[in-house]
């Protein structure tokens, strides 16, 4: 799918960390074309690198010192500990299968079981995955809970230990994914309870109105900021929906499992439900399970329409009507970007919000918006860390908390185009197309394409070039930690000191950029140098 948060996510990722190793134009003119074996070699010397040096039994977080001292995930990790979100574990996995599809290299194939095995490890007893997992047991798990999660002011879905599965930002799919990927490859039946057992999961988890909560099984925690019963709500934030859907729909193409196939169609029809009546017409973020109104989530996420989301929701009922060739999915997006385009801010307060539209025909709106009186909600902070801190809303546009936007630029003309071209197309040339009728192999490379012919990216001869003769890519990491160290208790707090920062003082566990440039190993970068080599070599 396109035009969505999640998938366009890791590609920035990768893109920005690859802007940060220094890779802007104006560098030196790049080597000579490298010939075949020079690419093959580097490849494997930076995968022995991160399979032989970096990973912990298959398993991988974000970041790493070039010592190994720290490591990050989203937040800092345990040397034992491996991530899901990606461009953790599961995106590591999928990287190695798509090199030995380019290279046929046994070794990458290898690297691929190893770090399924993996998974397989940190599968729980449902069938999913949490956001991380430790080889030192669930007592370790917990500690880290209750010490560096807990006291990550702006990540409050780690505050709190849960045994559950997640599907926020796509965790438990992309593990998923990879053992479905793993077992079409050579139909190993090692590899096929594990997946067999996670597609259970994603069809009993799924309400009888077709969405799917955050976290299964459900879990009630009234100690957790904001609304205690979040994780139980249908979720679409993070593409929870779009993801489920999206892997049954590979399950339904490579298997033949025609039992995924009315899962499907629910999913997508609730999602028509879920749009709210004009003039708010737009999509929440999450909503109640029985009368589908919108809820709130995490303290900083309110009751709300979130603009941001409906455009995201406006191109996926797109890609839906062409999967699927029906016309209800089109039917309520005029009313979406009529009620996006009313959000238009005027100029005094864009230049208020301190923010500069990169495109001519771009509008800036609101990002969060009242169901009930159609007032912005802007996000605030006060406070210095996760004991005395926290966020409240209002009007002002001013000041708002930079690690999640209070307003998104949105592109009325170009959102009103391609619904216009999507209309043009007859239904019955989509169906020919659609997966939901055709059966299809899976696609064969998954990792996020990389290409070296895109500007101010290095091409294959500078990244072996860049190569460090120890095995690894050297960039400076984009987020670090100050090292945990225990709260006291603290009085509420009305320091703004930390409003706009990424993170709070001492006691903030939450990554932040560091002051100065940190170097060290990135999977993203690795992720990005390998897929513009194996793009190299399949147009060599």
């Amino acid at each position: 799918m396109k035009h969505t948060r999640k998938n366009s996510w890791l590609t920035s990722v990768l893109i920005l960390a690859m802007i940060d190793a220094g890779s802007l134009s104006g560098m030196p003119d790049a080597p000579s074309p490298p010939a075949k074996e020079q690419v093959l070699t580097a490849m494997k010397q930076a995968s022995r690198f991160m399979v032989e040096k970096v990973g912990y039994r298959g398993a991988y977080v974000w970041a790493y010192l070039p010592d190994l001292s720290r490591r990050w995930g989203e937040l800092e990790a345990y040397p034992t500990m491996g991530w899901v979100q990606n461009p953790g574990t599961p995106s590591m996995g999928h990287l190695f299968l798509d090199a030995y599809h380019a290279t046929g290299d046994e070794y990458y194939y290898d690297a691929a079981c190893e770090t399924a095995r993996a998974l397989i490890w940190a599968q729980l007893p449902c069938g999913g995955w949490n956001y991380m997992f430790d080889y030192a047991g669930e007592h370790s798990l917990k500690r880290w809970y209750a010490t560096i999660g807990k006291q990550a002011w702006r990540m409050e879905e780690f505050h709190h230990y849960y045994d559950n599965a997640t599907f926020d930002d796509g965790g438990t799919v992309a593990a998923a994914e990879l053992l479905l990927r793993i077992y079409v490859e050579k139909n190993d039946p090692a590899f096929r309870p594990p997946l067999e057992k996670t597609i259970r999961l994603i069809v009993e988890s799924q309400y009888p109105s077709g969405g799917w909560p955050q976290r299964y099984p459900p879990r009630y925690d009234p100690t957790t900021l904001g609304n205690p019963d979040y994780p139980s709500c249908i979720t679409l934030n993070d593409d929870v929906s779009m993801r489920n859907i999206d892997f049954l729909l590979q399950c339904y193409q490579s298997l033949g499992w025609k039992n995924v196939r009315e899962p499907i169609t629910r999913a997508m029809n609730i999602l028509i439900a879920l749009q709210h009546g004009a003039p708010c017409a737009g999509w929440a973020d999450q909503y109640t399970v029985d009368e589908l109104k919108p809820a709130p989530a995490r303290s900083y996420e309110p009751c709300a329409i979130n603009t941001g989301t409906t455009v995201e929701m406006i191109y996926l009922m797109m890609e839906y009507y062409r999967l699927t060739g029906e016309t209800k999915f089109l039917s309520g997006l005029p009313a979406a970007i009529d009620f996006l385009a009313s959000l238009q801010l005027p100029d005094d307060e864009v230049k208020r919000a301190g923010k500069t539209l990169r495109r001519p025909d771009d509008i800036l709106i609101p990002r969060y918006i009242d169901p009930k009186t159609g007032l912005p909600q802007y996000i605030h902070r006060k406070g210095s860390n996760v004991a005395n801190g926290c966020y409240y809303f209002d009007q002002d546009i001013r000041h708002t908390v930079s690690h999640i936007g209070s307003t998104a630029a949105v592109n009325i003309g170009e959102l009103r185009r391609a619904l216009a071209e999507c209309r043009k197309t007859p239904n019955d040339s989509l169906l020919k197309r659609s997966p939901l009728f055709n059966g299809r192999p899976l696609r064969k490379y998954y990792s996020a394409p990389f290409r070296s012919t895109t500007a101010n990216l290095p091409d294959a001869a500078t990244i072996i070039d860049r190569l460090d003769p120890a095995g690894y890519w050297p960039t400076p990491l984009p987020m670090i930690s100050a090292p945990y160290k225990a709260c006291p208790p603290l009085p509420p707090s009305e320091d703004d000191t930390y409003a706009q920062t990424r993170a709070g003082d001492e006691y903030d566990t939450s990554t932040r950029p560091p002051e100065t440039p940190v170097d060290g190993v990135h999977t993203a970068v690795y992720i990005a140098n390998m897929m513009t080599l194996i793009h190299y070599l399949n147009n060599e």
